[in-house]
């Protein structure tokens, strides 16, 4: 990627963390750059392959935390620990989450391999089992985008929520694996 063109993404990102995903304009971005907006065009075709580019960073970004959560993985169940670094990782930037995982991924401007990476650390966890893989994700995005948008009860324990989730699932994976969990 050109220089000009990682200025461009740096300030999408800027615009997108400080005032969400609705800051998002070309107009914006190359205003920040200190460019004209047809400028914008030489790097970028439209407003669109911009939040593609953020969505490989969204993905990069997660993948690199699930990694290094799946690293880390000692005592502790581990769908808990992945279940809270994707929480942390939504909640640490939630505008860039909601690009990344509440629009249509632009796979074909991944990277070959992201999407699986990401997904990888997961896939360990459940012994490769792709039904209990995508039925935790959907539980996990669901508890995320609970949160993030406020429509748990104030005081509501949302870690003992997570912890009984990852149970359900843990034992699910045990069901399946005649106890084997690790």
């Amino acid at each position: 990627m050109a220089d000009r063109a990682r200025q461009i993404m740096a300030a999408a990102r800027e615009l997108l963390d400080a005032e969400g995903p609705d800051a998002l304009s070309m107009r914006r971005i190359a205003a920040r750059v200190g460019i004209r907006a047809p400028s914008l065009y030489k790097h970028f075709p439209d407003k669109a392959a911009v939040e593609a580019g953020l969505q490989v960073q969204g993905m990069t970004q997660l993948a690199e935390e699930l990694e290094a959560a799946e690293a880390e993985i000692g005592a502790e169940p581990p769908l808990l620990v992945l279940a809270r670094a994707y929480r942390r990782h939504a909640l640490a930037g939630p505008h860039l989450y909601r690009i990344t995982h509440t629009r249509p991924l632009a796979r074909t401007a991944l990277p070959d391999g992201l999407e699986d990476r990401a997904a990888m650390p997961l896939a360990h966890a459940v012994h490769g089992d792709i039904d209990v893989a995508r039925s935790f994700w959907a539980f996990a995005y669901g508890m995320v985008v609970l949160e993030l948008d406020g429509r748990f009860p104030s005081g509501a324990d949302l870690d003992a929520a997570w912890r009984t989730g990852c149970e359900a699932f843990a034992e699910t994976i045990r069901q399946k694996t005649g106890g084997v969990t690790e």
